[in-house]
Formats: C-alpha cells, structure tokens, sequence
C-alpha cells in the first residue's frame, strides 16, 4: 500500500502523466483523420490500433473518456475536487 502523504510516491503523477499523453495521441489520431488520412495508428499506451474517418466517432468517445480521466486524477492528486455546500435550515 502506499502512502498519499509520501513526496517521494509518484503514483498518481505518473497516472496523470500517462493518462494526459493518452489525450495527446487522441487528439493527434483525431485531427489525422479529419484531415483526410485514409488511416492512422494509435498507440495510447495500452492499446496499438489502425483508425480509419469510420472510427471517427470511436476516438472522439475515446478522447472524452480520457480527459475525464485527466480531471478525475488531477483531483485526486491536487485535492482539487468539488464539494457542495447545502444549508441545514
């Protein structure tokens, strides 16, 4: 198990660093294939994968899914998360 408090654990700075570079070849794979690449090859890290202009809509959920992913871990390691307020009256 390892400690959240320790400066020295870089978990979480290297899940966002990782899921941040996977936003990068999203966004890459994406503007490839609108600009008229018959096909392109991702590779996010995890997987390896031909894109043709068919799985537009494929790397667009893909990119979604990953800059969630991005604000999902910048929370966790930066505390940034949203907390509601509701009055007790």
């Amino acid at each position: 198990m390892t400690n959240c408090c320790d400066p020295t654990d870089t978990f979480w700075s290297d899940r966002l660093a990782a899921a941040k570079a996977s936003v990068i070849s999203y966004e890459a794979a994406i503007e490839a294939v609108k600009s008229g690449a018959q096909s392109y090859r991702l590779n996010t890290g995890q997987t390896d994968q031909s894109v043709t202009k068919a799985s537009l809509l494929q790397l667009q959920n893909g990119l979604e899914s990953a800059l969630n992913r991005v604000s999902t871990l910048e929370a966790r390691l930066c505390g940034a998360g949203v907390t509601r307020v509701v009055p007790g009256w």
